[in-house]
């Protein structure tokens, strides 16, 4: 699932959200672009329950994004994240690669809140 924002410079914690809860199924992936440190991103968001967790939708092996398509992430049987790029696989408590060429480096976190029915950057 890929999400845009329409508010000028991407999403704040004041301004839109970066997804409503409801869009994102638990255990699910979604993509949504925001502005980080000033810069357009593409963020990788994955909900787990209540919780969600994001990341920049970047590899930390080559530096490519993780998904195959806009917004279409891989998960293995096991439950982890699969780089589409080069088969890196990161387990989705810390972003941690577990197997694949970027072992033991960690995809880069994005803290985010659920308020309000929605996901915000923190």
């Amino acid at each position: 699932m890929r999400t845009s924002l329409n508010a000028p410079g991407g999403a704040d914690p004041a301004g839109q959200p970066l997804i409503e809860l409801q869009r994102l199924a638990d255990g699910a992936f979604a993509e949504a672009e925001a502005s980080i440190d000033g810069d357009a991103e593409s963020l990788l968001l994955y909900r787990d329950g209540d919780a969600v967790r994001a990341w920049l939708n970047i590899c930390p092996h080559a530096g490519r994004r993780l998904d195959w398509a806009p917004g279409q992430f891989l998960k293995s049987k096991d439950g982890l994240l699969v780089c589409a790029a080069h088969g890196a696989s990161f387990e989705l408590l810390g972003g941690e690669c577990v197997a694949g060429p970027c072992r033991g480096e960690s995809l880069r976190a994005v803290e985010v809140v659920v308020r309000d029915g929605a996901v915000w950057l923190a």
